[in-house]
This record gives C-alpha cells, sequence and structure tokens, in this order.
C-alpha cells in the first residue's frame, strides 16, 4: 500500500493450539532421527497436533474465544469474518463461513484465503485495504492450520517441522492511531514445484506429483529461495516507510525453522535478541506462526503498545508478504 495512509488498526488478539504434545523423543519412535539432530538442524524441540477429532475451525473457535476473553471485544457489529487456512475442514463451505454459524453473526461476509505461510501476512494486506478504503470497518482475521493432518509421518525431513495451532486478530477503523506503516508483497510461482499439497491436479509443469494426500517440500530449495528473498523484502519495506533498521523494535518473521530465521537475521542485520519466533516448542505453524510469536511476546512481556514490528511471512506458492505495523492493542 505504498503511499496509502492506513486507517486501520490491529485492536486485539488471541491464540489456541492443542493439548497434545509431539516430542522430538516421540518422533525418535517413528522415523530414524533424534532431538540433538532435529533441534540441530531446525532449533524445534516440540509441537502441537491435533487429536483425530479437532479440525481447524475447532481451533479457529478457540482461538477467537481467547481473543475476547482477553481484551473483552464484541463481534456482533464485525462485518467480515477472514480466515487464512491451508488446511481447512472442508472444500466448502469454508472455515470462515462455520465460524460465522457458531458465533451468530448477523449480516457478515465470509471467506478463506490461501497463501500457505504467509496467509498471515496477505490476510492483513487485505484487512488493511478493505478497511482503509471504507469498504469494511470491522474485520474479524484467523489464522488456523492442521498440517498434522496433511504431514507424512514416514518422511523424516518434513515430520519433525510441523505443528498445529490457530489465532485471532480484530482489525478495526482507526484514522487517528494506525497499525500499518509500510506493506510489501511478492510471488514466485515458478517455485511452487518445491512445495505442494495435491488436490485435483497431478501434475505440474507437466511433471507428475505425489499424490499421497501429504504434503511435499523440497527443504533445501525452500530454505535457499527464502534465506535469498527476505532481506531484499526487509530492505524494500524500511526504504518505503523510510525507517532505519534501529527503529524497528521487534522482527516477527514465519517460524518455519529457527536455522533459516538465523541466516535470514544474519543477512538483514538484525539481531536475535530482537526477534520473536514461536517455533522452538509449537514447531512450523505455517500462518499462525507469526501470530503465535506475537502472542509469546506479550506473554513474556517482551512486546508492548507503541513497539514498531516488522513481520515476514513467506512460504508454498511461493509467496511472501511483510508489513511494518505500529503495535497498540487495547
Amino acid at each position: 500500500m505504498n503511499n496509502v495512509q492506513s486507517k486501520a488498526r490491529i485492536t486485539a488478539i488471541g491464540t489456541y493450539v492443542p493439548e497434545k504434545k509431539l516430542t522430538n523423543d516421540d518422533l525418535e519412535k517413528l522415523v530414524e532421527t533424534s532431538d540433538a539432530w532435529i533441534v540441530q538442524r531446525t532449533g524445534i524441540k516440540e509441537r502441537r497436533i491435533t487429536s483425530e477429532n479437532e479440525f481447524a475451525s475447532t481451533l479457529a473457535l478457540k482461538a477467537i474465544e481467547n481473543l475476547v476473553e482477553q481484551y473483552q471485544k464484541d463481534l456482533s457489529d464485525v462485518d467480515l469474518i477472514l480466515v487464512a487456512t491451508t488446511t481447512p475442514d472442508y472444500v466448502f463451505p469454508s472455515v470462515a463461513c462455520q465460524i460465522q454459524e457458531h458465533f451468530n453473526i448477523k449480516q457478515v461476509g465470509a471467506l478463506d484465503l490461501h497463501a500457505a505461510c504467509a496467509g498471515f501476512t496477505y490476510g492483513l494486506h487485505i484487512a488493511n485495504g478493505l478497511i482503509t478504503s471504507g469498504l469494511q470497518r470491522k474485520i474479524l482475521f484467523i489464522t488456523t492450520e492442521v498440517l498434522s493432518k496433511v504431514t507424512d509421518y514416514t518422511d523424516r525431513t518434513t515430520c519433525i517441522l510441523f505443528g498445529d495451532g490457530a489465532a485471532a486478530v480484530l482489525i478495526e477503523k482507526d484514522e487517528e492511531m494506525p497499525s500499518f506503516i509500510a506493506s510489501h508483497m511478492e510471488t514466485n510461482g515458478a517455485g511452487g514445484k518445491h512445495l505442494y499439497l495435491t488436490n485435483l491436479s497431478t501434475t505440474m509443469h507437466s511433471s507428475s506429483l505425489s499424490t499421497s494426500g501429504k504434503l511435499v517440500q523440497n527443504g533445501r530449495e525452500v530454505y535457499k529461495w527464502a534465506t535469498r528473498t527476505l532481506p531484499k523484502g526487509i530492505e524494500e519495506l524500511l526504504k518505503q516507510a523510510s525507517m532505519p533498521l534501529g527503529e524497528i523494535d521487534w522482527f516477527v518473521p514465519h517460524s518455519a525453522n529457527l536455522r533459516m530465521i538465523e541466516s535470514i537475521c544474519e543477512k538483514s542485520g538484525i539481531s536475535l535478541e530482537r526477534t520473536l519466533t514461536s517455533v522452538e516448542y509449537m514447531g512450523n505453524t505455517s500462518s499462525v506462526s507469526i501470530p503465535l510469536a506475537l502472542q509469546i511476546g506479550i506473554n513474556e512481556g517482551k512486546l508492548k503498545n507503541g513497539d514498531t514490528l516488522l513481520i515476514y511471512g513467506f512460504g508454498g506458492g511461493l509467496t511472501h508478504a511483510g508489513h511494518i505495523i505500529k503495535w497498540c492493542v487495547e
């Protein structure tokens, strides 16, 4: 949203993760791996996974309930429910429609968007645009993922990574204290073959795909793309905002892999001590990882109102998007 003054503010946040833990010791019983091997390569110690009867909608409802409980927000006048997920309960009806039914919110639009691990930053971009344009006034935006249900637990390169969770934020019209300072998004569709989950089509660029119904990732290629792409995106955001890096209080990237984050920070001149992550005990939760990191930052007394954040999501597509925002929830 270059040169467009935002009129939208993030006013509340809520999160939820399943109770069931999957530790590195548990994974040692499933595949040839070890706690030391996993931590050395990813920084992950454990992740949360859903039970058989928990789905994306289940987690989403609990994250919204957590938001309402923490901030005493009224949802009755929400005019759009927006959900980012790659693992919806159904192709349709959408998770957003299920949320509308559960909370019985009247006269509201509802849709899911699909931007993989960049879902949170893409969704914020859309919500900011809709509110700033005057089309909406109050948007309930949820990210929810149950990646454990599409993870191949015989593939030791991917099963060590993924966890489940959900987060919700409320975005409202506020011309006096808008959250959004700068936004940047790009796509590299040619890299789609490096991270996919098949649906109706079983080929891509005339090449056959794995049709197991499980997520497939070329970790090496995704790693190279992310560590090359994000430093440029970060530079573009700072340039757009006319802001030196020193004015950023917290860097909050998608928590894909702690080693990847370390590389991005090193290339961008960002201190790890000023970086918020969720990957260590939650695993890679795709679109949910950034808001989980924000909530952890709040819980630990690090993230405070008035802080300036640089958040950046990246993932399947290959998609990536970032924002510089002023944090002020109430």
